[in-house]
C-alpha cells in the first residue's frame, strides 16, 4: 500500500470516515457545546481568570523543559474504534508503560474502565476516573502556562475539532483536570485545541491557520483577533503561522505533524518520502519552509530548519487512509524521546539519530504506535505534559 504525501487524519475520527467504516459515530448536538468560558460555575477549579492586565507574566513553556506528569486517555468508545478498540488501547498501553518507567503518567480513563486500563499500563501509571471519550489527551487536556510561579490552565473548549466527532465528555477534562489538581482555569473565547500550536518557551509560537482561523471553531474572527487571544491567553509575544490545510482531515492539519521546535531556533519540518508525488501535504511543507526561511522568532533571530523525511510508504507496518506517518509527531520527556516506528528502517534509524543529535541527554524510546497512527494520530497527539514549577 502506498501513502502519498502528509498522512491524514480522517477515517476513524472524522465523521464522514466513520460512517464509511461503519462505525456509527453521530454528529455533535448542542449538548456536546463545551460551557460558557465565562461562567465561573463551568470550573470545578478556582473562578477563572482573563483580561489582559492578569496575563502579564504568564509563560507557556516548552516541551523539553521539566515535568510534573504526563496527561493520556484510556480509548473509550466503541462508537469511535469499533473492532480496532481492544488494538488502539494496546497501543496507548506500550506508550503509558514506556513513558510511566521515566516519570509521572496520569490516564485518564472512564469510570467502569479502570481494571482493563491498570491491567493494561501496569501500577506505574496512575488512573484518574474521569468521563471520556477518545485518546487525545493532547487537544483535551488543558494548555498549561506559568505565571507567578504558579501553574495554571487554559481551557480552549473542545470541540470535537470544530463538531467533527462525538465529544461531549471529552468537553469537559480541562476543567476536570484543573479541579482535580486545584490549578487556576483560564479562560478564552476562542477554540483551539493544544496539538494545533507549539512553543519554543521563549515567547515563539508556531501555529496552522487552517485549524484555528476557521469558521468550523472561531467563526467570525480574523487571524488578527485570532493572534490577539492567543497571545493573552498564552503570554506569547510572536505567532508564526503557516497556511496548513483545510478540510482534508479532523484536525484542519494540526502542526504537530508538520513543524515542531526542537531547540529555541531550531524547528523540525516533516519532508514527505522522495518520489512522492506532490499533493497539498507536500505543498503545505513547501509553504512553511517558505515562511520559515522569512521569517525571525520572539528574540528576533531566524531558525534553523531540519528537515525529518517521512519512511517509505511501501514499508510501513500499518494501513489506512488516516495513517500518520510522520515522525514530527514524537514527545518529548524529562528522560526520554518518544518517536513513532513505521516500518522502514533506514528511516526509523535517521529519525531516531535526528532526535539523538538534538536531544543528547535523553533516551530515544522508539515505540511502535499503528493503530494510533491509523486513526489519524501519533504519541504527541496522546499525550499532554504539564510543567513543574
Amino acid at each position: 500500500m502506498s501513502i502519498s504525501g502528509f498522512p491524514r487524519r480522517s477515517a476513524l475520527r472524522s465523521l464522514a470516515g466513520a460512517a464509511l467504516l461503519g462505525l456509527g459515530v453521530t454528529a455533535c448536538t448542542g449538548t456536546d457545546d463545551p460551557a460558557d468560558p465565562a461562567d465561573p460555575a463551568a470550573s470545578g477549579s478556582a473562578a477563572p481568570s482573563g483580561g489582559a492586565a492578569q496575563s502579564a507574566g504568564r509563560r507557556l513553556g516548552a516541551e523539553w523543559e521539566k515535568h510534573e506528569r504526563t496527561f493520556m486517555a484510556w480509548p473509550a468508545s466503541q462508537d469511535v474504534w469499533g473492532g480496532q478498540l481492544g488494538a488502539v488501547r494496546k497501543d496507548i498501553a506500550a506508550v503509558a508503560r514506556a513513558i510511566g518507567g521515566r516519570e509521572p503518567v496520569v490516564l485518564l480513563v472512564r469510570p467502569g474502565q479502570e481494571d482493563s486500563a491498570r491491567n493494561a499500563c501496569g501500577s506505574a501509571v496512575e488512573i484518574l476516573s474521569t468521563p471520556v471519550d477518545d485518546l487525545w489527551a493532547r487537544d483535551t487536556v488543558p494548555v498549561f502556562v506559568e505565571q507567578g510561579g504558579k501553574v495554571k490552565g487554559v481551557d480552549f473548549n473542545f470541540s470535537g475539532w470544530g463538531g467533527k466527532q462525538q465529544h461531549a465528555n471529552d468537553a469537559g477534562i480541562a476543567r476536570a483536570v484543573l479541579a482535580k489538581y486545584g490549578l487556576e482555569r483560564i479562560t478564552t473565547p476562542i477554540v483551539a485545541e493544544g496539538g494545533s500550536f507549539e512553543s519554543d518557551g521563549q515567547g515563539t509560537l508556531l501555529i496552522t491557520e487552517s485549524s484555528v482561523v476557521n469558521g468550523n471553531r472561531n467563526p467570525g474572527r480574523s487571524r488578527d483577533q485570532v493572534e490577539a487571544e492567543l497571545k493573552q491567553a498564552l503570554g506569547v509575544t510572536k505567532v508564526i503561522w503557516l497556511a496548513g490545510v483545510r478540510g482534508k482531515d479532523i484536525t484542519d492539519a494540526h502542526v504537530d505533524c508538520l513543524a515542531r521546535f526542537a531547540a529555541p531556533g531550531v524547528v523540525f519540518l516533516d519532508r514527505a518520502f522522495p518520489g512522492t508525488p506532490p499533493d497539498v501535504w507536500s505543498r503545505s511543507a513547501d509553504q512553511a519552509r517558505a515562511v520559515l526561511a522569512d521569517v525571525t522568532d520572539a528574540t528576533g533571530k531566524k531558525p534553523k530548519v531540519v528537515e525529518i523525511t517521512q519512511p517509505d510508504p511501501d514499508r510501513i507496518t500499518g494501513r489506512g487512509d488516516a495513517f500518520v506517518s510522520s515522525y514530527l509527531n514524537f514527545y518529548v520527556g524529562n528522560k526520554g524521546v518518544y518517536l513513532p516506528l513505521f516500518g522502514d528502517p533506514e528511516a526509523d534509524g535517521q529519525a531516531q539519530q535526528t532526535m539523538k543529535d538534538h536531544f543528547p541527554g535523553r533516551e530515544i524510546v522508539p515505540i511502535q504506535i499503528d493503530t494510533i497512527a491509523s486513526g489519524g494520530g501519533g504519541i504527541h497527539c496522546s499525550t499532554h505534559d504539564q510543567p513543574a514549577v
